[in-house]
């Protein structure tokens, strides 16, 4: 299984996943789900992967075939097209070439070809953008009514999303949302492992401001996870006791 958790907010994005995939109790492995490109001072662009492994090995390995043909030939690439939402129609087009190749194969084996991706970046000249691909191909842009996407298993660290999350939420508050919506999958599901990739596009710099691995025993992240279950424990103490017997009759009767 897969977390990965991304934002889009006036002062950039944030993409954060992590590393585990699993294919039994007995096959857990470590892969990278998060894959970066960048044109110094002209673009930045991120993409995130959930679903089979090979349909999204097979995806990346193609967009970097197109990247190196592109400087010898006349070729379309993700770092040369002019808008980035040409690049999600790349990595669109790509998926279905992908999915078409292999999915009658996987499904005669009774495995799923499913796959999504998540990119966002910015070109010099454009606005920062994420895009929500899916495994047939078409894919969904993030707004301010709607500045996150998730992939894998995000039913855990949903709720905080929605509670705090805006498109015009500070960039330390997103950061600290996205480990938060992290931590508190990693808790609840075991198939989302350690450790972390975490990658920051700050909004017109055109380059990646963070990239970094958060392995076990990153201090901050330790941090950040104890201080948000006292948080939460000291909050539900603080909840003000039921008085109308009738409710408490009610939630006794349920």
């Amino acid at each position: 299984m897969t977390y990965c958790v991304d934002l889009k907010i006036s002062e950039g994005l944030v993409f954060l996943s992590d590393t585990r995939t699993n294919a039994g109790l007995d096959d857990i492995a470590c892969y990278r789900k998060t894959f970066i490109w960048s044109v110094t001072s002209e673009r930045a662009i991120t993409v995130v992967c959930a679903g089979n492994l090979s349909i999204t090995q097979g995806i990346i390995t193609r967009i970097n075939q197109a990247i190196q043909r592109a400087q010898t030939e006349d070729v379309e690439s993700i770092l040369n097209v002019e808008t980035m939402y040409r690049v999600a129609e790349l990595f669109s087009d790509t998926m279905r070439v992908v999915q078409s190749r292999h999915r009658d194969a996987l499904k005669a084996q009774g495995v799923s070809s499913g796959a999504s991706m998540i990119v966002g970046g910015q070109r010099r000249g454009g606005r920062h953008r994420l895009f929500h691909i899916y495994s047939a191909g078409n894919f969904i842009e993030a707004t301010a009514d709607m500045p996150y996407f998730q992939l894998g298993e995000h039913k855990y660290g949903k709720p905080i999303l929605d509670r705090v999350l805006a498109v015009e939420t500070p960039m330390q508050d997103a950061l600290k949302a996205a480990l938060v919506s992290m931590d508190s999958t990693l808790r609840s599901n075991l198939s989302v492992g350690m450790p972390l990739d975490l990658t920051i596009i700050r909004k017109d710099r055109l380059n990646f401001s963070v990239q970094r691995r958060i392995k076990a025993d990153d201090p901050e992240f330790a941090t950040i996870s104890v201080r948000w279950s006292q948080a939460l424990k000291e909050s539900f103490s603080a909840l003000p006791d039921i008085q109308d017997e009738s409710a408490l009759e009610l939630i006794a009767a349920c």
